[in-house]
Order: C-alpha cells, then structure tokens, then sequence
C-alpha cells in the first residue's frame, strides 16, 4: 500500500472527504431556491447551470413548475381582460341608467303639464255649463211669464173689446242675475285658485258649499278644495278633503280625478304602496277615463305595468 492510498483510507481523510461532500450538496440548494424564486425569466439559465448538481427528476419538477407557473400567468391575463369588459359594462349601464332617469323626469314634466291643462279646461267646461244651465232656466222662466200673459189677456178683453196687447219676445228682458249669485263666487273662486291664490279658493269654494249644499256644482267646488290642498303641499287633508268628494257624492264625475289625486298624494308623502294601489284602482274601477291613463302612465313611471 502506497503512503497516498492509505492516505486515503485514513479515517481522518475520510471525515474531511465527507464534509467536502456535504458543502458542496449544500451548496447547490440555494441555487436551486433562486431558480424557484426568478421562475420562467431565469428557470432555463439556472437549470443549465445546475445541470451538474441535480438529478433528472428535480430538471423535470422544475420543467411543471415552470409550466404551471404559465398556466398562471394567462389565467391572470384573462382574469384582466375579464375585468375590463365588466368595467365596460358597468360604464354603459350607468350611461343608460342616467339617460332614462333624464328621460322618466322629462315623461313627468309633461305629465304634470297635461294634467295643468285637463284641471284648467274641466274648470271652463263647468263654468260654461253652469252658464247654459242658467240661461236655460232663465229662458224657461221668461216663457212660462209669456204663456200665462197670454192666458190672463184671452180671459179678461179690455172695455172697448180690444184685449190687451202682448209684448212680444223681443221685448221680454231676461232678469240678470242677482249680485250675490252662486255662479259669481264660484268663478271668483276658481280664478283664484289659477292665479295660485289657494287659500282664498278654498274659502270660496267652501262657502259656495256652505250656501249652495245642493247646487250641481258642489261636488265640482268639493273636488278644487282637494286640488287647492295638493298644490299647497298639504298632503294628508287633501287626500281627507277627495276623501269627502268620493263619499259625499259618488255619482259625480269627479270621483275618479279624486281617487286618482289621492294616489298621487300617497305617493308625495312617500307610501308608495298605497298610492300604486289607488292609481291601479282607479284604472279598475273608471278603466275608460281620462284619469285611467294618466294613471297608467304613473304606474309604468314607477314600473308597475297595466293592462
């Protein structure tokens, strides 16, 4: 045995091979991290580095991890993209959502100034019906007054046999009104809820009720109170005050502007509940009124649909 061979049998040779062994093992597991660490850039440089200090399995474990970590990363751009197209969505669906809500408020705007226009006409055609009514009256008054002229003049001829002469129709004068006519506080009334003038309206017209409790035109002066109350705000008597209107005369046809106006102020004071229910009862109960379809077009505004 030569001096170098037992050199190396020498048990101290071999402590010191050994250990030479385990830094060098040691050694490369770092290498190894920094390859997991920088992954798909340095995998492949790292892995020919240390192609001399691994073994088959840990370059094919490197070789699935690097996969996997691709795998990853166009997941993650997918992800991204999918991202973006509900970014995109969420913008035009807020852009739609604002063009109807400027859409529903012009929808309501010329609502309101249709049913501006129906109050304003209701309240002529009355006026004007109320007239006719009048000079009706009137007119029948004057001719009964001409048929008992008549009558008196065929039973009793003057002295010198000539009856007494009859005034001819021309000549009968229709006696105008008095100055305390119900009409006239009636149209001082309804000008002065035009003019905006709520609380003298509603005095007028309360006590054009109060003088005239069976006239035709009650119902119509019960009906502009509630009116007079809804402009002003005064929600809850004006719902009490239409109320009244449908109660007190449930032939009139203001019955549906009343149920429909209490839907409306329902809906003011924000119990949306109970003012769809009377706007969906007013479209049951009078379905051919003018009222139905302003309902109607309430309700899709607060998208109840209506057949």
């Amino acid at each position: 045995m030569t001096a170098r061979s037992a050199t190396r049998h020498h048990p101290e040779w071999r402590s010191k091979r050994d250990e030479r062994g385990r830094r060098a093992d040691h050694a490369c597991g770092p290498l190894v991290a920094a390859s997991a660490l920088r992954r798909l850039t340095k995998a492949l440089p790292v892995v020919l580095l240390l192609s001399g200090c691994v073994t088959g399995s840990d370059i094919d474990r490197l070789q699935s991890q690097i996969a996997d970590l691709q795998e990853q990363v166009a997941q993650l751009k997918r992800t991204a993209s999918s991202k973006d197209e509900v970014q995109s969505v969420n913008t035009k669906i807020a852009q739609q959502t604002e063009t109807l809500l400027r859409s529903n408020a012009t929808l309501v705007a010329k609502v309101d100034q249709i049913e501006d226009r129906v109050n304003n006409a209701q309240g002529t055609i009355e006026q004007t019906n109320y007239r006719l009514d009048r000079l009706a009256q009137q007119l029948t008054q004057a001719q009964r007054e001409i048929e008992e002229l008549k009558a008196a003049a065929g039973r009793t001829p003057a002295a010198g046999g000539a009856p007494p002469s009859v005034p001819a129709m021309s000549d009968v004068s229709v006696t105008p009104p008095p100055a305390d006519d119900p009409i006239q506080l009636y149209n001082a009334s309804y000008r002065d809820y035009q003019r905006g003038n709520y609380d003298l309206a509603i005095a007028g017209f309360r006590e054009f009720i109060a003088k005239n409790p069976n006239s035709d035109l009650a119902d119509n002066a019960a009906y502009w109170i509630g009116e007079s109350l809804f402009s002003q705000k005064k929600y809850r008597d004006a719902i009490a005050q239409f109320d009244s209107v449908v109660n007190k005369y449930p032939k009139s046809d203001k019955v549906p502007g009343a149920l429909l106006k209490k839907g409306y102020a329902y809906i003011a004071l924000g119990e949306r509940a109970q003012g769809i229910v009377q706007l969906q009862y007013v479209v049951h109960e009078h379905p051919a009124s003018q009222e139905a379809d302003l309902a109607r077009q309430r309700l899709k505004q607060l998208g109840i649909e209506t057949r």
